[in-house]
């Protein structure tokens, strides 16, 4: 059998195109189509089927690129087509911006919030440290470089008919007293002032900013003569039933002062020639020498000091030079630089009680859990007071109640006083009793009517 090629002929992808294109010989028909024959061995049987089979050519680059541009996706399920989106509704883009408003204004919330915080922290931070430089200028040696001694240069003063002595900075040896506070590097002023022959003290309000305020001390130093005349003026006013007589003495003005202010006026009588004796409340009385030239007994200059003292509140010290004198003002001095610092420290209602959890509080429950060991730190905090004696003491006396009832029984003021100390305290493998001493003190905590008594 003869051996025939068989041609057949297939589509050409367009890659494959370009290839073509370079083929001189390729065959092709009126439309433009590419004829391809293959040539195979086929007999002589199948020569009769031998047929040339034409495809039609694909579409150049160009054609198919705009074709797959503009026409829609097949049917076939060969593309993939973009979803459908699904269109909202007015309620639901609504919500959509009303979580979003309220996202935004969590936001805020949150960022105001944060900004509150820090501006807490900011002024707590900033008042803690006022109350520390507060606290700080408070503190004695800081109030010391505040106050400012005040003198009266003063002249020779005359009221009515009675004329006082020289001007105080005048006197021998006032420069003790100016050159004592140079020492101390105190601030001091001479400057007039309302009492002739007085001493005031001012203090900078540095809290405030600026400014100064007048302490209430008021300090005067007498000679003998003006306190002479003073007391004469004094016991006269007593005479008269309490009557303020304008006599022109050295009282007029003090009284007239204190009426107007409140001031506390301490009398420094000097005079280093007068005798002087102490009795037995600790008053200095002048002895001769002042009963020679008032013509009074000691009992009507008592009577004249203990007036001045307890209704008008001038004290009375008798000092000897300017030594004294100076003494005198530099302790008022340091009082009243330590004032402020113990009026702070006054200010809490229980001083001795501390703040804060490791003050070893005890909690009371409702149903009162706890009562018993409240009761206990209660006796320990009486001075040398130990756990152990207060567990004993509690041990017999559960309450507080019971051991008022127990002193209440007992019929002598020694039989309560001694009512604790036969108590037996375990403490370490030992027993001691209590003892009289902590038993009285103890008496005397829970019975006393005195809140000024001194346990010890």
């Amino acid at each position: 059998m003869s051996a025939l090629r068989r041609a057949k002929t297939w589509e050409i992808s367009e890659s494959e195109e370009s290839d073509a294109e370079t083929i001189p010989d390729l065959n092709r028909d009126e439309s433009g189509q590419i004829l391809i024959t293959v040539s195979t061995d086929l007999t002589d049987d199948q020569s009769s089927d031998h047929k040339c089979k034409t495809l039609p050519s694909s579409p150049t680059k160009t054609e198919s690129s705009q074709t797959s541009a503009l026409s829609p996706p097949r049917s076939d399920g060969c593309g993939t087509p973009s979803p459908a989106r699904k269109r909202r509704t007015k309620e639901e883009i609504e919500a959509d911006r009303q979580a979003a408003r309220e996202r935004k204004e969590a936001r805020d919330r949150q960022r105001a919030a944060r900004a509150r915080e820090k501006e807490d922290r900011r002024q707590e931070q900033q008042r803690r440290r006022e109350a520390a430089e507060n606290l700080k200028s408070l503190r004695p040696e800081n109030c010391l470089r505040c106050l400012t001694v005040c003198i009266d240069p003063g002249t020779p003063c005359c009221l009515q008919t009675v004329c006082f002595s020289p001007a105080l900075l005048q006197q021998d040896g006032s420069d003790i007293l100016l050159d004592t506070l140079t020492t101390f590097e105190w601030r001091f002023s001479i400057e007039s002032q309302q009492l002739p022959h007085s001493i005031t003290w001012t203090r900078d309000l540095i809290q405030q900013g600026v400014g100064s305020v007048e302490e209430e001390q008021v300090v005067l130093v007498l000679g003998l003569t003006d306190f002479m005349d003073m007391v004469i003026s004094g016991k006269k006013m007593l005479d008269s039933e309490g009557e303020e007589t304008r006599m022109g003495s050295f009282l007029s003005p003090i009284l007239e002062c204190l009426n107007r202010e409140a001031k506390k006026v301490t009398l420094l009588v000097s005079d280093s020639q007068t005798d002087n004796r102490t009795d037995a409340y600790g008053v200095h009385l002048l002895d001769e020498t002042l009963q020679s030239k008032l013509g009074m007994e000691n009992l009507d200059v008592e009577e004249v000091l203990v007036y001045l003292q307890l209704c008008k509140n001038i004290s009375l010290v008798f000092l000897q030079g300017w030594q004294e004198v100076t003494n005198h003002v530099c302790a008022v001095t340091k009082a009243l630089s330590k004032r402020p610092f113990k009026l702070l420290t006054e200010q809490a209602e229980l001083p001795f009680c501390v703040d804060g959890s490791w003050a070893s509080g005890v909690r009371v429950e409702r149903d009162g859990l706890g009562l018993i060991q409240v009761w206990s730190r209660q006796i320990q905090q009486l001075n040398r007071v130990s756990p152990a004696v207060a567990s004993t003491v509690t041990a017999a006396y559960p309450s507080p109640q019971l051991l008022l009832q127990a002193y209440q029984s007992l019929g002598s003021e020694e039989d309560r006083k001694g009512l604790l100390a036969a108590l037996l305290v375990k403490s370490g493998g030992k027993e001691r009793r209590i003892g009289p001493e902590i038993s009285a003190r103890v008496y005397r905590c829970f019975t006393a009517q005195n809140p000024q008594l001194v346990l010890d």
